[in-house]
């Protein structure tokens, strides 16, 4: 427990630094207003690759579900900050969201959860696209042509600051004793079962969690863009959330960071090739993936534990 405490510490005093070097740049006019946007929709699609990542990557849960979650964080969040335009709305909103997509995932997840590979994967992106039907056919959503006006309550410094909680949520529940059990679970589903593992039970515990989360990056979306709309939250999000995952590396947190910033960034620099953009974008994808199919670190991960443990080896020696 001291232990964990001392890393997530330390996490957090590397977040700091890099939170204050982010803003010196940002003074000093080295990040201007589009280099900031680009920060702000990287920072929104780490949150919703990280969690998508713990129930693939972690658990072994093939989902193509997770725009579904994230609209109704969006939507959640946008209604909830149309009426309480503070921070504080924001807050409100994010719980509300949250709150939802935890218990939809929970009501979805007990019979879903039963199937395996593709059959999982065809579930859950009819739940995505049952979800998006009933926000495009709804009155308070304002049907097909969404929500618009939403107060602009999120910026780089509250999307910063929900990255480094939720990716050390994910980090710290990985390596709790669920985690490790969810793992089980990824690597050999029978033995877990016959040393007394309840799969379905924490199957569904990393699909809620991921959920949760992702409405999170939903919500920053919607108060960030300022205006959402169903067709926003379509099968192809859930695919660019899962290409970030695979890009990255499936079970790598860091992998996903990287790939974030990658995509992002390349993003940012092909915005002048107009119409070719996404030719090139598509076509610097599929390079990386024939040159690194196992993602750009593979399940490589970044770790404190195993820097200062490597460090107090050599200190021994």
């Amino acid at each position: 427990m001291k232990k964990n405490l001392k890393y997530n510490a330390i996490w957090l005093a590397i977040a700091v630094l890099g939170y204050v070097l982010i803003y010196a740049l940002m003074m000093l006019g080295v990040i201007d207003q589009f280099g900031e946007t680009t920060l702000v929709l990287i920072g929104i699609n780490i949150i919703l690759a990280t969690s998508l990542n713990l129930v693939i990557g972690f658990s072994g849960q093939f989902s193509l579900g997770h725009a579904g979650f994230m609209a109704l964080g969006a939507y959640s969040s946008a209604l909830v900050t149309q009426v309480i335009p503070t921070a504080g709305g924001l807050l409100i909103g994010l719980l509300v969201g949250i709150i939802v997509s935890g218990l939809v995932a929970l009501i979805v997840g007990i019979p879903t959860l039963r199937l395996n590979g593709d059959y999982l994967a065809i579930a859950t992106m009819g739940v995505a696209e049952i979800i998006r039907i009933i926000l495009n056919n709804l009155k308070i959503t304002n049907g097909p042509a969404g929500l618009y006006n939403i107060p602009m309550l999120a910026n780089w410094g509250t999307v910063y600051v929900l990255v480094v909680i939720t990716t050390l949520i994910i980090v710290n529940f990985v390596h709790s004793r669920n985690g490790r059990a969810v793992m089980s679970v990824r690597e050999d589903e029978i033995a877990a079962e016959s040393i007394g593992i309840n799969t379905t039970k924490y199957k569904i515990i990393a699909f809620v969690l991921g959920a949760a989360i992702a409405s999170i990056g939903g919500a920053l979306h919607a108060n960030y863009i300022q205006t959402i709309n169903p067709s926003d939250f379509g099968i192809m999000e859930s695919i660019n959330i899962l290409i970030i995952v695979v890009l990255g590396g499936i079970g790598s947190i860091t992998g996903t960071f990287v790939a974030a910033f990658v995509l992002g960034l390349l993003d940012m620099v092909l915005q002048n090739f107009g119409t070719l953009r996404m030719v090139l974008y598509s076509l610097a994808l599929i390079l990386i993936m024939v040159f690194k199919p196992s993602g750009l670190l593979g399940t490589w991960e970044f770790s404190v534990r195993r820097l200062f443990t490597h460090k107090k080896a050599k200190g021994d020696a």
